[in-house]
């Protein structure tokens, strides 16, 4: 199993819940392709370096989890076509 981090930006025009659905559903989205998360680090409402999509401001959220190769792909083929998800990034981690 390898330790990946997903990155996600989330538009700041979505109210709490919404967000944390958002969220959930891209651990869903792990954890079906044989993931398991590891830390969710939700690190709030910042500013953007540019405007994406009239937006100046995002919600920042940093997910850690364990997969084999495939599980990265998948995930990143479903975020990538959430209309929520602004900006996405899944690096693999060092061990």
């Amino acid at each position: 199993m390898n330790k990946y981090e997903l990155a996600v930006v989330v538009s700041a025009k979505l109210e709490d819940e919404e967000r944390a659905a958002v969220i959930e559903k891209v651990k869903n989205y792990i954890t079906r392709f044989n993931g398991t998360v590891t830390n969710v680090d939700e690190w709030g409402k910042k500013r953007l370096a540019y405007e994406i999509q009239k937006m100046r401001e995002a919600y920042y959220y940093f997910i850690q989890f364990e997969g084999d190769s495939e599980c990265p792909n998948e995930v990143e083929r479903h975020v990538r076509i959430m209309e929520s998800v602004i900006r996405y990034l899944c690096v693999k981690q060092e061990a």
